[in-house]
């Protein structure tokens, strides 16, 4: 292995050196961050009915999926990712497809043994991060799809048998995630993985089965001190969350941990929360559902919200900077041919800054749809994760965002429907 995660205090090296320490002008107070983003889905399979994932004007196809992430990796390296989440169970095709209607699991039901395919691809991932400089987080329980364990005791199996796998591979680029998000309602079935001291028992037992990989598990509106105690990495999420909200869990998870390394593993798109994060010498996860966790994914550094969030970071710390004029740091998203699904659009403004946007008013056709006050800026917005879609929208359409800036500024960006 070339790559070599550890942790001093509440910092991580890579072979033995502060992460970002290489870049002259990154702020002293940013190295030791683990900067990342959520590709749930690297090996995401479906095998109930994987053809209705021939869709955004592709085909999907398990392997290729796999090999688009590995050939993404040195794009996002470039501008300062080091580590990407991803899962043995994914994630939630959440804005498309139900995922209780997805088998995307890959442990049998008792969790003695795992499927080689799934191994394999993720196999490809690590070796590939390695290769890099980079960092895997393994999630190894979802929601909806940990159903498929028959009990508790085939999840402890399950999390014995991943975690002896990572040990025999002998990787140090890794990070365990026991499970996303342990207190959904949906892992109710598991007390076990809902439990904070069913968490506490499998934390013991990936360390010991393991060899002693980092560990740590996430959870949803709630924080548990107990799992943080235990933990190595102090896993948090933010979505959900405005920022003064994800300021108050990032205080309290600096006391749980208690010097250890806090990683915030899912967020949003929302910039603002990365912002905050870094304020508080935190590392931050951007996680966009639309362009990064609906297979198949397109795993580059797609135009809008995924290069506002590249230049952002590389220009936070000190990589290298944007030349962007102004009216260049805004795009009216989600009208794009391959963005549209069974008639549905999910429509945003993508923005670099946007703390320093007032509002944003969407129009369609000259007639004003909807405004727009939390970043992201979105039309049905839900929270800052997810939004509901527009629908019975034509191609040809005229779509125009105007943009008043806090400075009274406005900006205006225009788009006809594709």
């Amino acid at each position: 292995m070339k790559t070599k995660l550890s942790i001093q205090g509440n910092k991580f090296l890579i072979n033995d050196r502060l992460s970002y320490s290489e870049f002259p002008r990154c702020p002293q107070e940013y190295q030791g961050l683990l900067m990342n983003a959520r590709f749930i889905q690297g090996i995401f399979d479906d095998q109930r009915d994987k053809a209705r994932f021939n869709r955004f004007g592709r085909t999907f196809d398990a392997e290729q999926n796999t090999e688009e992430l590995i050939t993404a990796l040195h794009e996002w390296y470039q501008y300062g990712i080091r580590a990407i989440t991803v899962g043995f169970q994914g994630g939630g095709t959440c804005f498309t497809i139900d995922n209780r209607t997805i088998d995307n699991n890959p442990f049998q039901a008792d969790g003695t043994t795992i499927d080689a395919a799934y191994l394999r691809r993720l196999k490809k991932i690590i070796t590939a991060a390695d290769e890099l400089g980079m960092v895997v987080i393994v999630s190894y329980f979802y929601g909806i799809q940990s159903h498929f364990l028959i009990d508790d005791r085939a999840v402890m199996a399950a999390t014995k048998a991943a975690s002896n796998w990572l040990r025999d591979n002998s990787f140090s680029n890794v990070i365990i995630e026991i499970a996303n998000e342990h207190d959904l309602d949906e892992f109710k079935v598991h007390p076990i993985i809902h439990n904070p001291q069913g968490i506490i028992q499998l934390i013991e037992i990936a360390r010991r089965e393991s060899g002693g990989i980092p560990i740590g598990c996430s959870s949803t509106v709630s924080f548990s001190s107990d799992i943080a105690k235990v933990s190595d990495v102090v896993l948090v999420h933010g979505n959900n969350f405005p920022r003064q909200v994800f300021y108050n869990l990032i205080k309290e998870a600096k006391v749980a941990a208690d010097g250890k390394p806090i990683v915030c593993n899912e967020d949003s798109q929302a910039l603002g929360g990365m912002q905050v994060a870094l304020d508080m010498g935190v590392s931050w996860g951007y996680y966009n559902n639309m362009t990064k966790q609906e297979p198949p994914v397109a795993w580059g550094i797609t135009k809008g919200e995924d290069s506002f969030f590249a230049l952002r970071l590389a220009a936070s710390l000190g990589i290298k900077e944007h030349n962007l004029k102004l009216e260049e740091q805004f795009y009216l998203q989600g009208l794009e041919k391959d963005n549209c699904y069974q008639n549905e659009r999910w429509i945003r403004l993508a923005s670099l800054y946007p703390e320093r946007i007032h509002k944003v008013d969407f129009y369609r056709n000259g007639s004003l749809v909807e405004s727009a006050y939390n970043d992201p800026f979105t039309i049905n917005y839900v929270v800052n994760w997810y939004q509901k879609p527009s629908k019975d929208i034509a191609v040809g359409e005229i779509w125009k965002a105007v943009i008043t800036l806090s400075t009274g500024e406005v900006v205006i960006k225009e788009t006809t429907v594709e």
